[in-house]
């Protein structure tokens, strides 16, 4: 329960807290409208950085007490049907060796799917540090690089990920409303992304 409060939780000020629902929380009712969850998320998953807010039951959680999510040690090679991760990309320290990690342990034909803070609906400026999180080390955009500090995230999976496909990229803010400007939304303020690896 204290990982899914960390996550949850959003600096304000010295020793002041807003706390708000996880993200892959805030996605879910979208998600069942779309048909996500049968669309992407069948058989086995690792979720990674899940902070007790796991994608769909019985996923297997990879969390900070599991090691370092951008090498994924000890996880064997397409091991799982699908790999998910909700606002941990930003935290690592190279973005293209962890999406190359977490690619490698998907099965063939199976899922990679990326849900990150979107620079111009949660952060609202172009230079780190994160105005939210002290321990981000980039912003995304979807389809653009914007040096030093912003990483285009669909053309750094295009980079990335060897032997499949994007399904689709796009920006995600149902129910974004900023009202406080010393809070982000608690609607979505995400990117997500979708590749599918080519099946053998």
């Amino acid at each position: 329960m204290w990982r899914f409060l960390q996550r949850c939780a959003y600096r304000l000020g010295k020793e002041r807290y807003w706390y708000g629902p996880a993200e892959t929380t805030k996605a879910r009712a979208r998600r069942l409208r779309e048909g996500f969850f049968e669309a992407y998320c069948q058989g086995s998953g690792l979720d990674i950085g899940h902070g007790g807010d796991p994608v769909v039951p019985g996923v297997r959680g990879w969390d900070l007490e599991d090691g370092d999510a951008q090498y994924l040690r000890g996880v064997p090679d397409e091991s799982f049907d699908f790999v998910y991760s909700s606002h941990t990309l930003e935290h690592m320290a190279d973005a293209r060796v962890a999406l190359e990690r977490w690619w490698r342990v998907v099965k063939s034909g199976g899922y990679l799917i990326l849900y990150v803070p979107d620079r111009e609906l949660y952060e609202r400026r172009r230079k780190l540090p994160s105005r939210w999180n002290p321990d981000h080390k980039a912003f995304f955009l979807l389809d653009r690089d914007d040096p030093p500090h912003t990483i285009g995230l669909l053309p750094l999976a295009e980079r990335a990920l060897r032997g499949g496909d994007i399904v689709y990229a796009r920006r995600c803010d149902e129910g974004y409303a900023v009202t406080d400007s010393d809070s982000p939304s608690l609607g979505e303020y995400s990117i997500e992304l979708v590749a599918r690896k080519a099946a053998e």
